[in-house]
């Protein structure tokens, strides 16, 4: 399992012009993992531009629980190419079903003006904290086998979360949550493959920090969360083989959907990208 990368989940096979197959990683949940989806939507998108225009944002809606144990079709439409911006349009689709549609949108690299009105929090430095996936090698002899399989695509992410979280014994915090992640391989200073990457990772602990208030954790078996849509922005090139602080939180949940918002910064303190989703959380 040491082959598995991360460049290799989101490089695509071209079935034809338009349409592409990405392979799938069972991480264990109830469906496809959210962030697979993500980051291949985004990297078929990005097969149909040249390289100059870069994505500056993606917005998309998850209508069907994936299965993980088959490969994922992307059809790509090209809604338009203008002199600065292109937008596309994606399908992802199993067993002949629409199970996410994204819609991105890409640019020509410009100058403007800019400011940044968003602090990076005083937390601890990655080197500092634990790595999340010790906690699960730590009781391994009580996981089943596919469960210790599926913890094996887990680690091209290297995510450690500052605050003392515990799956199995959660308790009420509040709802917030900082994340160090990076990528465990040289992803090189590809900016598409970069953004497909943090797409990926962006999913990962998001929704779950608006289940902190309430006690709950995923491995609630009576719990039942999937995400509904997710959006991103990105505002600078990053290194996603470099450590990015991921800060979440949740400000509001009800009506059996949670509301997350996320901002990704990098260690200089600089805010390279801002997510934010809606899901479902149902006992």
């Amino acid at each position: 399992m040491n082959n598995i990368k991360l460049a290799n989940l989101l490089s695509l096979e071209t079935i034809e012009e338009g349409l592409y197959r990405g392979e799938s990683w069972d991480l264990g949940f109830r469906a496809l993992f959210g962030g697979q989806v993500l980051g291949q939507a985004l990297s078929a998108a990005q097969e149909s531009l040249d390289d100059e225009r870069v994505a500056h944002s993606f917005h998309s809606y998850f209508l069907l629980p994936g299965d993980a144990t088959k490969p994922v079709v992307y059809d790509v439409e090209k809604v338009r190419d203008g002199r600065s911006f292109s937008t596309r349009r994606v399908k992802a689709i199993q067993n002949g079903n629409v199970i996410f549609y994204m819609t991105a949108s890409f640019q020509i690299p410009q100058d403007g003006l800019e400011h940044q009105q968003a602090d990076m929090p005083d937390v601890p430095p990655p080197e500092q904290v634990q790595p999340d996936i010790k906690f699960y090698d730590d009781i391994l002899d009580t996981m089943s086998e596919r469960m210790k399989k599926s913890l094996s695509y887990h680690r091209p992410v290297d995510i450690r979360t500052v605050q003392d979280i515990n799956p199995l014994k959660p308790s009420k915090q509040p709802a917030r949550r900082f994340i160090w992640m990076k990528a465990e391989e040289v992803l090189g200073a590809s900016v598409n493959l970069n953004q497909s990457a943090l797409a990926y990772a962006s999913d990962y602990h998001f929704l779950a920090t608006s289940l902190q208030p309430h006690g709950l954790s995923l491995m609630n078996r009576d719990l039942r969360i999937a995400t509904i849509d997710h959006a991103m922005w990105f505002h600078h090139p990053f290194r996603f083989d470099d450590w990015l602080l991921y800060c979440t939180e949740s400000p509001f949940s009800g009506g059996s959907r949670g509301l997350v918002r996320g901002q990704f910064f990098d260690r200089s303190g600089r805010l390279v990208a801002s997510t934010m989703q809606e899901g479902l959380m149902r006992i």
